[in-house]
């Protein structure tokens, strides 16, 4: 039995208590502290949450700052109410992600004069010490779907729970768990881009990357969790460039709910100079409806020669 298949024995095992959902409880993820002013959130690190580059799946750098931002704002709400993220705004320091992951979200009160409730926030992410990104994020508050039920954000602490035994598995559980050792039948690195499809393909003027939703990649209410839809929409940014371009800044518009048998992101280059590109990203879902949008900006390594 491989590291990973046990790892998601013991996710599954954490996600039969109400909290977090499934990717939270496989990253484990916890706070190390949770106030109404201030949020401490950390994730577990490894060789699979890597790409084939060294550093962190960026998938996993967007659902921490997700996490630290909502966080401090949900520790101001009742556990029964949810959060619609409307918002998020990263801006990168070039910084490697590399090393320990941490996120500190602040809480900046509530947006006034407004018809609906919106708890605003901002937040660091940290690789190893050093400030990888900063950022600002922005939450409607929002009553759960009928007939489901909200909790409070629990920590996903995998040393204190055992693998749940095969044959306890639920038919969902069992899927879950195969969808996972698929993933994990390759090299470590890369795992995660694997297991949530982030493998883009380039197209003229852009690229696009489609995905099964699920489990994998949801929410407690069955929705493409936000900060993997960030990911997949920077997967798609990213491909759409030459090699040598690195992400420098993104502002995310939440549309709509990220359901839907299948999710795809479309990437198209907006501008690409000698140093800075801009590019546009939709993601859409069920009906082909829009879920998000993604303005993001890209700059040339300086450790690579400038190709335009």
């Amino acid at each position: 039995m491989t590291d990973l298949h046990q790892r998601t024995l013991r996710a599954l095992a954490l996600n039969r208590v109400p909290g977090f959902h499934f990717i939270g409880n496989f990253l484990g993820v916890m706070f190390t502290a949770l106030s109404r002013a201030e949020s401490q959130v950390r994730l577990d690190t490894g060789p699979y949450t890597k790409d084939v580059d060294g550093q962190h799946n960026f998938g996993v750098v967007a659902l921490l700052a997700d996490v630290a931002l909502a966080s401090v704002v949900r520790a101001n709400l009742v556990p029964s109410q949810r959060l619609g993220t409307v918002n998020l705004q990263l801006q990168f320091t070039g910084a490697a992600a590399r090393g320990d992951l941490t996120g500190i979200g602040y809480f900046e009160g509530f947006l006034q004069d407004a018809t609906g409730q919106q708890g605003l926030s901002r937040a660091t992410v940290k690789a190893d010490g050093q400030t990888l990104a900063f950022g600002t994020g922005a939450f409607m508050v929002l009553n759960p779907p009928p007939g489901v039920t909200m909790y409070p954000l629990v920590n996903a602490d995998h040393a204190c729970v055992a693998p749940l035994p095969e044959e306890s598995l639920t038919p969902a559980e069992r899927q879950t768990l195969a969808l996972l050792d698929t993933a994990a039948e390759g090299p470590l690195s890369g795992f995660l881009t694997r297991l949530w499809g982030y493998e883009a393909q380039p197209k003229p003027g852009g690229a696009v990357v489609q995905i099964q939703n699920g489990p994998h990649i949801g929410n407690r209410v069955g929705h493409m969790q936000g900060g993997l839809q960030v990911g997949l929409a920077m997967a798609a940014a990213n491909a759409a460039l030459p090699a040598g371009w690195t992400l420098s800044g993104l502002k995310a518009c939440f549309v709509s709910p990220g359901e839907g048998r299948v999710l795809r992101a479309t990437a198209r280059v907006l501008h690409r100079g000698r140093q800075t590109a801009v590019v546009q990203t939709t993601l859409t879902g069920k009906r082909r409806r829009r879920v998000l949008e993604v303005l993001s900006t890209h700059v040339v390594r300086g450790d690579t020669p400038n190709r335009v």
